[in-house]
């Protein structure tokens, strides 16, 4: 469809000129566009258009209520609700909600649950994203109440006590009203997070590329994009890598030179920020979706290293120097004016010079700000080169120290030297990879590069249950999410049928208890 290929396309624009790979690459949830339409109750009713949005007087800390409140922002649609249906919560997670409205549709899976049970969908704003803000600032001292528990908590606290704007919107409390909790990506992990923490909030939930498990060293990233990205892209890029690599053990500054120079990168002056730049053209596959094809930039960029006058080299690729020919070209003459726009490569991609506004900023609505406390304090998911012996699709050269520096460039308030995130910590308060919660369906896709951060990932091998059921398509980010997908996969659509059959079955069983 068309709207994948530009929303694709938009969020290679939006990301432009963000001096930090990793940020490129959040766990977001894939967009979609809002439904221009009119929108009725079962009764004929007419309802207030998708975009309306509302406001929740939310905790500002939990473990301090008498701070007060701040006004949250969330979002709501009751075409398919009846009295005794379910309420459908969703937070996009790491990232201003306004434009996710279409998660309240049947557009996606939020929606065809929904539309199956009778239900009514909201869509609620993460604290410190988008204009749901604690405080009107995003420096240090503010966002040390941005925390999964917080987060958690703040969930409870709409859940426990938010009237909601449709009819009868104040009889829905969990015990009066079954709730569900829906999530992708981080929100996706969050949701599980949450039924590990608060058991018997939500009578159900569904998790889609939950990554459930922090990890510091994240290069399992790369892994499924190497698996299944063609094989002959994936020979030179790790050629190309290889020779890098062994520049950088010889100490090779001229070679290394030579090699930026042929990307025209020459002026970014430290070999950590080109090899981080190098990333930049795997970071795409996240944004590939199962009806994307020809046009995508991630498809772009193999064409242009695997296609020499109208012939597709074989699994092997055309080698070394065709590869580094090939793949400076296309920075050259496509890639560098999408990434970087009319700066200067040092400007854009250096890490090193913390005077940068990018650095510096604390106004609100900054994603990549809020997301890099969670990541520098709890999560890590630092995408770098993997262990000797394993294939290297990305430089050794990275590794977590490149992305910790950074937590202190962006915040020295908080870091003295680069901080270790504590993902100890919380694998432990929520479960990680041993989560075991009933009525939590998961739901992945053999192709997403997070993989290996949900129950899905290779070697893990847990079990299918019908207490906790996971579930694999052949599909890329979230792809379950949305019902287009459904459609032009059918591994999706029976991820999609067996969630919608297990929401049933669940939901079949729950009873009031007030």
């Amino acid at each position: 469809m068309m709207w994948a290929l530009t929303s694709l396309l938009l969020a290679g624009f939006t990301r432009a000129a963000i001096p930090n790979a990793m940020l490129r690459s959040m766990p977001t949830l894939p967009t979609l566009p809002v439904p221009d339409r009119s929108i009725t109750s079962p009764n004929g009713t007419a309802l207030p258009p998708i975009t309306t949005v509302y406001y929740f007087d939310q905790l500002i800390d939990h473990n301090n209520p008498d701070l007060g409140t701040f006004q949250q922002r969330y979002w709501m649609d009751w075409e398919f609700y009846e009295p005794g249906g379910p309420i459908i919560l969703m937070t996009p997670g790491e990232t201003d909600a306004d434009g996710y409205e279409g998660y309240l549709t049947n557009e996606t899976i939020n929606g065809l649950i929904a539309q199956q049970q009778n239900g009514a969908t909201v869509l609620i704003e993460h604290r410190f994203f988008g204009y749901s803000n604690p405080y009107d600032n995003l420096t240090s001292q503010s966002l040390t109440l941005l925390t999964i528990q917080q987060a958690i908590d703040d969930l409870e606290y709409f859940v426990n006590t938010a009237n909601l704007p449709m009819p009868g919107g104040d009889a829905v409390k969990p015990g009066q009203a079954p709730w569900i909790l829906i999530g992708g990506s981080y929100s996706g992990a969050l949701t599980g997070w949450t039924m590990v923490n608060k058991p018997g909030l939500f009578w159900a939930a569904y998790a889609s590329s939950a990554v459930v498990e922090a990890i510091t060293d994240y290069y399992g990233y790369f892994t499924p994009i190497r698996e299944y990205m063609p094989q002959n892209c994936s020979s030179d890029v790790q050629a190309v890598i290889a020779y890098l690599d062994g520049m950088y053990l010889a100490n090779d500054t001229t070679g290394i030179q030579t090699l930026k120079e042929a990307f025209d990168l020459g002026d970014v002056v430290h070999v950590d920020d080109f090899a981080s730049a190098l990333q930049y053209n795997l970071f795409d596959w996240q944004s590939l979706q199962p009806d994307v094809g020809p046009g995508a930039m991630f498809f772009d960029f193999c064409d242009a290293l695997e296609v020499k006058d109208g012939v597709n080299a074989g699994p092997e690729g055309w080698g070394l120097d065709n590869a580094i020919y090939s793949w400076g070209n296309f920075w050259n003459t496509t890639y560098y004016d999408y990434v970087c726009g009319s700066e200067d490569a040092e400007t854009c991609l250096g890490t090193y010079n913390t005077s940068q506004s990018y650095w510096t900023n604390v106004t609100v609505n900054d994603a990549n700000r809020s997301w890099f406390w969670m990541v520098c304090n709890q999560v890590g998911w630092y995408q770098v080169g993997p262990p000797e012996g394993l294939p290297a699709i990305v430089s050794r050269i990275l590794q977590p120290i490149y992305e910790e520096r950074q937590c202190v460039n962006m915040f020295p308030q908080a870091f003295a030297y680069p901080p270790l995130p504590n993902v100890t910590e919380t694998d432990t308060m929520y479960d990680g990879w041993n989560i075991s919660v009933p009525r939590l369906f998961f739901a992945n896709g053999l192709r997403d590069p997070w993989r290996e951060a949900t129950v899905s990932a290779d070697g893990l091998n847990k079990p299918n249950t019908t207490s906790m059921p996971i579930y694999e398509g052949d599909g890329f980010h979230c792809s379950d999410l949305l019902t287009e997908n459904g459609v032009v996969d059918p591994t999706i659509a029976a991820v999609q049928e067996a969630g919608l059959m297990y929401m049933k079955e669940w939901l079949a069983e729950w009873t009031p208890s007030t």
